[in-house]
């Protein structure tokens, strides 16, 4: 760019910068407005993200694990290598240890087996609260919404109230059938077990049907009640109701709520703490800063967890803008 250009630039920059600042026509004014509106969210935005995660970058290309020094990219190749490490067919040619492949492949996994069922559970409720003139329906949304306010350790020790050795159901369960309650207990058991998962899996749902729920009451806000209305004096059943008539208009809103719940699953952290059942990356965090303060891996996984969380919600967000234009 030449020196004239320079100049142009500047000229442009200066004269817009005056009108924001003391505009002359209506158009000028209105942008002075979105620029006052925009502004608290680009400084959070920049403060609490870009700042942030340019330091994550670096920090994950760092020769020292503790802090910023020199530039390599092993660590991303070691994520890399583990994840193909762990692929059922090419893993066996890969020479790396599958810690991170295994790390990956269990966010995936657990994070939509839990979002389907707490979105699925959503629907049914919303469809409960939004079409049935339900006795203290305030107090029952105040339960429902209740579990969205909880920290992550708080939501694990009420499972463990439920479903420990000693868990009120755990013992009930036991007498009903005469088992060991440490037999039956959903939680205390080995890291990887099917006990201990399904106690996992009742924590994340408990913390993620309210979300969906909320998300999916103003999908239902939206519904077109006559056509519900006519399809049933047609003699189409209630199931058929909304299988042809309720669940395409709301389509929209369960992509997004499938989207939003499971990003909340990849990113809980204290249940998966406190119960220690399934090893996911917010875990993998933890033991990588915990033992050995590698923070340029945890750094490495974290950027690769963030790349990968803004890609699925670009694509997501993009099938949603279709379903609904469409």
């Amino acid at each position: 760019m030449s020196t004239l250009d320079d100049e142009k630039l500047v000229g442009r920059l200066r004269t817009r910068s005056e009108r924001l600042l003391a505009p002359v026509t209506e158009r000028d004014r209105e942008r002075r407005r979105i620029a006052a509106l925009v502004a608290p969210f680009l400084l959070l935005a920049v403060v609490g993200a870009f700042v942030p995660l340019v330091y994550l970058v670096r920090m994950s290309l760092s020769e020292s694990s503790a802090a910023i020094q020199g530039l390599q990219f092993g660590n991303f190749r070691t994520l890399a290598l583990s994840i193909l490490a762990y692929l059922p067919v090419v893993g066996g040619g890969v020479s790396a240890d599958p810690v991170y492949g295994e790390v990956v492949w269990n966010s995936l996994w657990f994070g939509a087996a839990t979002t389907v069922v707490s979105v699925a559970v959503g629907i049914a409720v919303a469809h409960g609260l939004e079409n049935y003139d339900l006795p203290r329906e305030g107090l029952l949304v105040t339960l429902i919404s209740f579990p969205i306010s909880l920290p992550g350790i708080v939501v694990a020790f009420m499972i463990m109230v439920w479903f420990a050795r000693t868990g009120v159901l755990t013992n009930f369960f036991a007498a009903v059938s005469g088992m060991d309650p440490v037999d039956l207990a959903l939680t205390g058991q080995p890291p990887g077990t099917a006990l201990a998962i399904a106690g996992l899996f009742l924590g994340y749902c408990y913390s993620m049907i309210p979300r969906a729920t909320f998300l999916l009451r103003g999908s239902y806000a939206e519904v077109n009640t006559d056509a519900e209305e006519a399809a049933r004096a047609l003699g189409a059943t209630p199931w058929q109701t909304f299988r042809y008539v309720t669940l395409p208009q709301i389509r929209p809103g369960v992509v997004g709520a499938l989207i939003l719940t499971f990003r909340t699953a990849l990113a809980i952290f204290g249940t998966v703490l406190v119960l220690k059942a399934l090893s996911v990356v917010t875990f993998r965090f933890d033991q990588e800063l915990s033992t050995g303060w590698n923070l340029s891996m945890a750094s490495a996984l974290a950027v690769v967890f963030f790349a990968f969380t803004l890609a699925f919600t670009f694509v997501g967000l993009r099938y949603t803008s279709a379903e609904v234009t469409g």
